[in-house]
């Protein structure tokens, strides 16, 4: 993919085991595609949100001439369309495209604004916004108050929301119960519910306002978050004191909340008490307690439960079958699982790519891929197209069975059926490699997944790492840490003790103390190590012209550390020189010079393998030297 255009820009004859990382990434940018996206949205990805770049003079006379423009009108219609069909981003880039074109936004375009950033949760935009108000001059009305508060009370900054809301009065606007209701909201996000009482006698005392049935569900919610039952069960009481009928967002909400704490018995009683006062339980009610019982492993409690649906009259969803075939996998009860699909049928429920996903997963972990793979061909007979799930598990249970090709295959599977596969599939199949000592397969794999567009990701470079290791080659494995950082992709701990494993596995232990005691020096920050970074910098600069004469390149050569990011040291680039300083000033530097020496001629991972230290060595072969210092290979191929 993508190699067409590579060769144009870098017109050379090279094998794709010869492809330097550097142009592997920039083939794996170019790949990626670039969905069209309307005129109307498509010149901007995210709004500026800054005063200063919408003072811009208004090119349009309707904006300058009148308080109204009939563009502004239709693009702020557009953006509550967008918002409605969940796609709030687009509508802030309408927003944007309405500033570029000269127009100034009505207050009603910036509430719109306010709507489309708090459901993004892009809540440190919302003062920009206010700020873009008060300089135009516009005077807020109750609407846009409203949606300052929500805005504030969904970040669950009750601080910020109250003052808003003492602005709003002030300037003269009367709040009303969904004011109040939403500063409900937004002290249950807080995880504040205790501090409502005040609020809800403010609603009475100074504004005259009754509570209704919105404003009890979201104090019932905001105790149930906290997991204080009783005191939501307190709200209900006092609910149906004032004359207000609980309704079944009411039940279903406290029933969620006494199967998360592991009391689905109490969650089933609650079906009896609506049934009590007129209320019908929905599917939602019943998928609460079927769910609840899957979750405890009741199975034969959950299975009891559907029957009573019937009775119930409510029609068991397919979310619900899948919690229960999930429940019969994780138990391994395949009688179980073949009931539930019998019940399935019973109910006309037609089972989705969840449901022959689990079941797949189910004969997977048994070990038979037969019937796996049976199951797969099956989902697709039934027009049911797999997805990116349905083929890792394929993957996943060909890596257990010890058959890493047939799991490669299914990249060409998923290519010919238009689907792309993720760094999920691809770490799968790399890591079926890894544990049969093929690495030369495992890294031809890596290059496929940055051919595809995919790039790689922690748990991609510790299974390789941890391949080199069972392989016996911990060289290797400490190469990786460096191509890491090409893909800026940070070294955790365990990324670090995996290499020191690998170099205790061959009985070198001193080199695994030297690995360890690196992962100890990239926490220091103090300003020795300030000094050694700029001795490294240093040494760069000259081993950089020690490099310039070799042409060579490979998709897992190891860049020039300063050559990564020509406008500076990041913080993840000063970790991985760290792990190329010299640590150990002990004898040992000269053993390591003369093993690499020798690994360069011996390795058949590449042609040959020339030495690369982080400072230059000065070293022959036995000889000590103070200057030679911890050593890298790099192959090239």
């Amino acid at each position: 993919m993508g190699e067409s255009g590579d060769n144009e820009a870098r017109p050379r004859a090279i094998s794709k085991h010869k492809m330097a990382t550097a142009s592997v990434k920039k083939r794996w940018a170019r790949s990626i595609p670039v969905k069209d996206v309307s005129p109307y949205y498509k010149r901007k990805t995210h709004p500026t949100l800054s005063s200063e770049d919408v003072q811009t003079e208004s090119g349009c006379l309707d904006c300058t001439s009148s308080e109204s423009c009939g563009i502004v009108r239709s693009r702020t219609k557009l953006m509550n369309i967008l918002i409605e069909r969940g796609k709030p981003q687009e509508a802030q880039n309408v927003f944007d495209n309405l500033i570029a074109e000269g127009h100034r936004p009505s207050l009603v375009t910036y509430t719109t604004l306010l709507t489309a950033l708090t459901v993004q949760k892009r809540f440190k935009c919302i003062n920009s916004v206010i700020q873009m108000v008060e300089e135009k001059g516009m005077i807020p009305d109750s609407i846009f108050f409203n949606a300052v508060i929500n805005a504030f009370s969904e970040a669950g900054n009750v601080e910020e929301a109250m003052i808003t809301f003492r602005k709003m009065k002030a300037s003269g606007l009367s709040p009303i119960t969904s004011t109040f209701n939403t500063l409900i909201k937004g002290y249950g996000i807080a995880g504040k519910p205790e501090e409502t009482i005040e609020l809800l006698d403010l609603m009475y005392r100074e504004e005259k306002l009754k509570p209704n049935l919105r404003t009890c569900n979201v104090l019932v919610r905001a105790w149930c978050k906290k997991k204080k039952i009783p005191e939501a069960w307190n709200v209900v009481q006092n609910m149906v004191a004032v004359g207000i009928k609980p309704d079944a967002i009411t039940y279903n909400t406290i029933a969620t909340a006494h199967a998360h704490s592991g009391e689905t018995d109490r969650a089933e009683e609650i079906i009896q008490l609506m049934l009590d006062n007129n209320i019908q339980p929905n599917q939602r009610t019943c998928s609460i307690v079927a769910c609840g019982y899957c979750k405890e492993g009741r199975l034969k409690e959950a299975m009891r439960f559907v029957y009573r649906m019937k009775d119930l009259g409510v029609q068991p969803n397919l979310v619900l079958f899948n919690s229960l075939i999930k429940g019969f996998v994780e138990s391994m009860d395949r009688d179980g699982v073949d009931k539930v699909l019998m019940l399935m049928k019973e109910f006309g429920v037609k089972p989705d790519v969840i449901t022959f996903s689990t079941v797949m997963n189910a004969w997977s972990t048994a070990g038979f891929m037969g019937k796996c793979r049976e199951i797969f061909d099956e989902m697709v007979k039934a027009g049911i197209e797999p997805d990116a799930h349905a083929y890792s598990i394929l993957a996943k249970g060909y890596v257990r069975s010890q058959e890493p090709e047939k799991a490669e295959e299914l990249l060409n599977t998923m290519t010919r059926h238009g689907k792309r596969p993720n760094v999920v599939i691809f770490t799968t199949i790399i890591s079926g490699w890894c544990s049969s000592g093929r690495m030369d397969n495992a890294i031809k794999i890596l290059h496929n997944m940055c051919e595809y567009g995919v790039s790689p990701n922690l748990k991609t470079f510790e299974t390789i790492i941890w391949g080199y290791g069972e392989a016996k080659q911990p060289w290797k494995a400490e190469e990786m840490l460096q191509i890491m950082e090409e893909f800026e992709v940070t070294p955790e701990k365990s990324t670090i003790l995996l290499v020191a494993e690998a170099w205790r596995s061959i009985g070198l232990t001193k080199e695994a103390n030297r690995i360890v005691g690196i992962m100890k020096s990239m926490k220091t920050t103090d300003q020795a190590e300030a000094k050694n970074e700029m001795r490294a910098e240093n040494s760069d600069k000259f081993f950089k012209k020690q490099l310039s004469s070799n042409s060579h390149t490979n998709i897992l050569q190891i860049p020039n550390a300063s050559a990564v990011d020509q406008k500076g040291s990041t913080n993840g680039n000063k970790r991985n020189r760290v792990l190329l300083r010299d640590v150990d000033s002990s004898l040992e530097s000269s053993w390591l010079a003369t093993k690499s020496i020798y690994q360069s001629r011996t390795c058949k991972f590449g042609e040959r393998l020339p030495i690369i230290s982080r400072k230059q060595s000065q070293a022959q072969i036995g000889m000590y030297s103070p200057f030679t210092h911890s050593c890298l290979l790099v192959p090239l191929m």
